[in-house]
Protein backbone atom coordinates (compact mmCIF):
# COMPACT_ATOMS: atom_id res chain seq x y z
CA UNK A 1 0.00 0.00 0.00
CA UNK A 2 1.30 3.63 -1.40
CA UNK A 3 1.98 5.61 1.83
CA UNK A 4 1.03 8.75 2.97
CA UNK A 5 3.27 11.50 3.63
CA UNK A 6 1.81 14.36 6.07
CA UNK A 7 3.75 17.87 6.22
CA UNK A 8 2.42 20.16 8.91
CA UNK A 9 2.20 23.87 8.52
CA UNK A 10 4.70 26.73 9.32
CA UNK A 11 5.83 26.04 13.14
CA UNK A 12 3.59 22.63 13.62
CA UNK A 13 4.30 19.04 14.29
CA UNK A 14 2.20 16.05 14.00
CA UNK A 15 -0.61 17.55 16.31
CA UNK A 16 -1.51 19.80 13.94
CA UNK A 17 -3.47 16.56 11.79
CA UNK A 18 -5.78 16.57 15.27
CA UNK A 19 -5.56 12.52 14.64
CA UNK A 20 -7.45 12.39 11.39
CA UNK A 21 -4.21 10.41 10.54
CA UNK A 22 -5.26 7.42 11.94
CA UNK A 23 -8.26 7.07 10.91
CA UNK A 24 -7.26 7.57 6.80
CA UNK A 25 -6.59 3.46 6.64
CA UNK A 26 -2.94 4.08 5.02
CA UNK A 27 0.47 4.05 6.61
CA UNK A 28 1.25 7.30 7.23
CA UNK A 29 5.00 9.37 7.38
CA UNK A 30 4.68 12.32 9.49
CA UNK A 31 7.93 14.97 7.73
CA UNK A 32 8.58 18.10 10.08
CA UNK A 33 10.69 20.51 7.83
CA UNK A 34 12.93 22.19 10.66
CA UNK A 35 16.53 21.56 9.69
CA UNK A 36 17.51 23.70 6.55
CA UNK A 37 16.16 27.38 5.18
CA UNK A 38 15.36 26.53 1.78
CA UNK A 39 12.98 25.02 0.12
CA UNK A 40 15.28 23.18 -2.34
CA UNK A 41 17.40 21.94 0.41
CA UNK A 42 14.27 21.11 2.70
CA UNK A 43 12.79 18.63 -0.44
CA UNK A 44 16.44 16.91 -1.66
CA UNK A 45 16.33 15.77 2.63
CA UNK A 46 13.14 14.66 2.77
CA UNK A 47 13.34 12.57 -0.71
CA UNK A 48 17.16 11.41 0.21
CA UNK A 49 14.82 8.67 2.93
CA UNK A 50 11.28 8.61 1.25
CA UNK A 51 9.61 5.65 -0.05
CA UNK A 52 10.21 5.49 -3.78
CA UNK A 53 6.54 6.18 -4.33
CA UNK A 54 3.98 8.07 -1.94
CA UNK A 55 0.74 10.52 -1.71
CA UNK A 56 1.67 14.11 -0.42
CA UNK A 57 -0.21 16.29 1.51
CA UNK A 58 0.61 19.04 3.11
CA UNK A 59 -1.03 22.12 4.90
CA UNK A 60 0.26 25.95 4.19
CA UNK A 61 4.17 25.71 4.39
CA UNK A 62 4.00 21.74 4.13
CA UNK A 63 1.85 22.09 0.99
CA UNK A 64 5.03 24.52 -0.37
CA UNK A 65 7.22 22.36 0.75
CA UNK A 66 4.88 19.37 -1.42
CA UNK A 67 4.90 21.58 -4.48
CA UNK A 68 9.08 21.52 -4.47
CA UNK A 69 9.01 18.19 -3.51
CA UNK A 70 6.78 17.61 -6.55
CA UNK A 71 9.52 19.83 -8.78
CA UNK A 72 12.47 17.54 -7.84
CA UNK A 73 10.54 14.24 -8.24
CA UNK A 74 7.13 14.40 -10.22
CA UNK A 75 8.09 10.74 -10.87
CA UNK A 76 7.44 9.74 -7.28
CA UNK A 77 4.28 10.95 -6.52
CA UNK A 78 1.22 9.07 -6.66
CA UNK A 79 -1.22 11.94 -6.10
CA UNK A 80 -1.13 15.34 -4.18
CA UNK A 81 -3.47 17.11 -1.47
CA UNK A 82 -2.67 21.01 -1.18
CA UNK A 83 -4.54 22.30 1.93
CA UNK A 84 -4.36 25.95 2.96
CA UNK A 85 -1.58 26.68 0.53
CA UNK A 86 -0.11 29.07 -2.15
CA UNK A 87 1.66 28.58 -5.30
CA UNK A 88 3.19 31.58 -5.63
CA UNK A 89 6.47 33.35 -4.74
CA UNK A 90 6.24 34.97 -1.63
CA UNK A 91 5.20 38.95 -2.17
CA UNK A 92 7.99 41.63 -1.61
CA UNK A 93 5.35 43.01 0.98
CA UNK A 94 5.54 39.81 3.13
CA UNK A 95 9.00 39.22 2.64
CA UNK A 96 9.88 42.79 3.91
CA UNK A 97 7.83 41.62 6.95
CA UNK A 98 9.90 38.39 7.82
CA UNK A 99 13.12 39.88 8.58
CA UNK A 100 11.86 41.66 11.54
CA UNK A 101 9.92 38.60 13.11
CA UNK A 102 13.03 36.77 12.72
CA UNK A 103 15.11 39.28 14.51
CA UNK A 104 11.94 38.94 17.44
CA UNK A 105 12.07 35.54 17.66
CA UNK A 106 15.55 34.83 17.74
CA UNK A 107 15.94 37.30 20.67
CA UNK A 108 13.43 35.70 22.50
CA UNK A 109 10.03 36.77 21.72
CA UNK A 110 8.78 33.98 19.44
CA UNK A 111 6.03 33.59 21.72
CA UNK A 112 5.09 37.19 21.23
CA UNK A 113 5.39 36.88 17.56
CA UNK A 114 3.06 33.65 17.55
CA UNK A 115 0.82 35.47 19.86
CA UNK A 116 0.54 39.10 17.39
CA UNK A 117 1.03 38.21 14.19
CA UNK A 118 0.56 34.75 13.60
CA UNK A 119 -2.18 33.20 15.76
CA UNK A 120 -4.93 36.16 14.75
CA UNK A 121 -5.06 34.68 11.06
CA UNK A 122 -5.12 30.85 12.11
CA UNK A 123 -8.76 30.24 13.05
CA UNK A 124 -12.70 30.99 12.00
CA UNK A 125 -14.40 31.07 15.55
CA UNK A 126 -15.75 28.54 16.90
CA UNK A 127 -16.04 26.62 20.42
CA UNK A 128 -12.71 24.99 20.29
CA UNK A 129 -10.74 28.04 19.26
CA UNK A 130 -9.27 28.88 23.17
CA UNK A 131 -7.93 25.23 23.10
CA UNK A 132 -6.82 24.94 19.52
CA UNK A 133 -5.01 28.27 19.57
CA UNK A 134 -2.85 26.81 22.82
CA UNK A 135 -2.06 23.70 21.03
CA UNK A 136 -0.37 26.21 18.18
CA UNK A 137 1.31 28.10 20.87
CA UNK A 138 2.54 24.53 22.66
CA UNK A 139 4.07 23.42 19.04
CA UNK A 140 5.37 26.54 18.37
CA UNK A 141 7.79 27.21 21.50
CA UNK A 142 8.34 22.83 21.20
CA UNK A 143 10.11 23.66 18.16
CA UNK A 144 11.85 26.76 19.18
CA UNK A 145 13.12 30.28 17.44
CA UNK A 146 15.53 28.50 15.29
CA UNK A 147 13.39 26.27 13.54
CA UNK A 148 11.26 29.85 13.11
CA UNK A 149 14.15 31.51 11.75
CA UNK A 150 14.71 28.84 8.77
CA UNK A 151 11.39 28.27 8.12
CA UNK A 152 10.69 32.00 7.84
CA UNK A 153 13.97 32.03 5.53
CA UNK A 154 12.54 28.70 3.34
CA UNK A 155 9.00 30.78 3.20
CA UNK A 156 10.60 33.98 2.31
CA UNK A 157 12.94 32.77 -0.63
CA UNK A 158 10.82 29.94 -2.25
CA UNK A 159 9.72 29.79 -5.90
CA UNK A 160 6.81 30.19 -7.70
CA UNK A 161 5.21 26.69 -7.79
CA UNK A 162 2.35 27.10 -10.67
CA UNK A 163 4.80 25.65 -13.45
CA UNK A 164 4.87 22.54 -11.35
CA UNK A 165 1.93 22.10 -10.61
CA UNK A 166 0.58 22.58 -14.58
CA UNK A 167 2.44 19.18 -15.45
CA UNK A 168 0.57 17.08 -12.88
CA UNK A 169 -2.20 14.83 -13.74
CA UNK A 170 -2.23 12.54 -11.14
CA UNK A 171 -5.21 12.25 -8.47
CA UNK A 172 -5.03 15.52 -6.84
CA UNK A 173 -7.00 17.96 -4.09
CA UNK A 174 -7.32 21.42 -3.15
CA UNK A 175 -8.99 22.11 -0.17
CA UNK A 176 -9.63 25.14 2.19
CA UNK A 177 -10.85 26.51 4.98
CA UNK A 178 -13.57 28.71 3.65
CA UNK A 179 -12.69 31.58 6.65
CA UNK A 180 -8.87 31.49 5.15
CA UNK A 181 -7.24 34.80 5.60
CA UNK A 182 -3.28 33.64 5.18
CA UNK A 183 -4.28 31.87 2.12
CA UNK A 184 -7.79 32.81 0.42
CA UNK A 185 -10.11 31.46 -2.40
CA UNK A 186 -7.93 32.72 -4.99
CA UNK A 187 -5.03 30.59 -4.40
CA UNK A 188 -7.28 27.78 -4.37
CA UNK A 189 -8.80 28.47 -7.54
CA UNK A 190 -5.38 29.18 -9.61
CA UNK A 191 -4.39 25.77 -8.04
CA UNK A 192 -7.54 23.76 -8.81
CA UNK A 193 -7.43 25.75 -12.61
CA UNK A 194 -3.56 24.55 -12.92
CA UNK A 195 -4.54 20.98 -12.19
CA UNK A 196 -8.17 20.65 -13.64
CA UNK A 197 -8.69 16.98 -12.47
CA UNK A 198 -8.22 18.10 -9.09
CA UNK A 199 -11.19 18.91 -6.64
CA UNK A 200 -11.48 21.98 -4.94
CA UNK A 201 -12.62 21.33 -1.51
CA UNK A 202 -14.22 24.59 0.64
CA UNK A 203 -15.05 23.98 4.11
CA UNK A 204 -17.16 26.28 6.22
CA UNK A 205 -16.47 26.83 9.85
CA UNK A 206 -12.88 26.61 9.35
CA UNK A 207 -10.03 29.19 8.50
CA UNK A 208 -6.40 27.91 8.34
CA UNK A 209 -6.21 24.92 9.57
CA UNK A 210 -9.40 22.29 8.89
CA UNK A 211 -7.58 19.46 10.64
CA UNK A 212 -8.24 21.02 14.22
CA UNK A 213 -11.21 22.99 13.27
CA UNK A 214 -13.43 20.67 11.27
CA UNK A 215 -11.92 17.27 11.72
CA UNK A 216 -14.60 15.14 10.61
CA UNK A 217 -15.07 16.71 7.33
CA UNK A 218 -11.21 17.17 6.32
CA UNK A 219 -11.16 13.35 6.90
CA UNK A 220 -13.55 12.65 4.45
CA UNK A 221 -12.11 14.61 2.15
CA UNK A 222 -8.72 12.90 2.04
CA UNK A 223 -10.59 9.52 2.56
CA UNK A 224 -12.17 10.16 -0.56
CA UNK A 225 -8.66 11.46 -2.22
CA UNK A 226 -7.09 8.46 -1.27
CA UNK A 227 -9.57 5.89 -2.28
Amino acid sequence: MTPLVLIPGMMCDARMWGGIDRDLGVPIIHHLPTTAQTMMVLAAIFLADAPPTFALAGLSMGGILAMEILRQAPERVDRLALLDTNPRAETPEAQMRRGPQISRALAGDLEGVIREDMKPNYLDAGPNKAVILDLCMDMALTLGPRVFARQSRALRDRLDQQGTLATFTRPALVLMGAGDKLCPLDRHQLMHRLMPQSRLHIISGAAHLPPLEQPGTTLRALREWLA
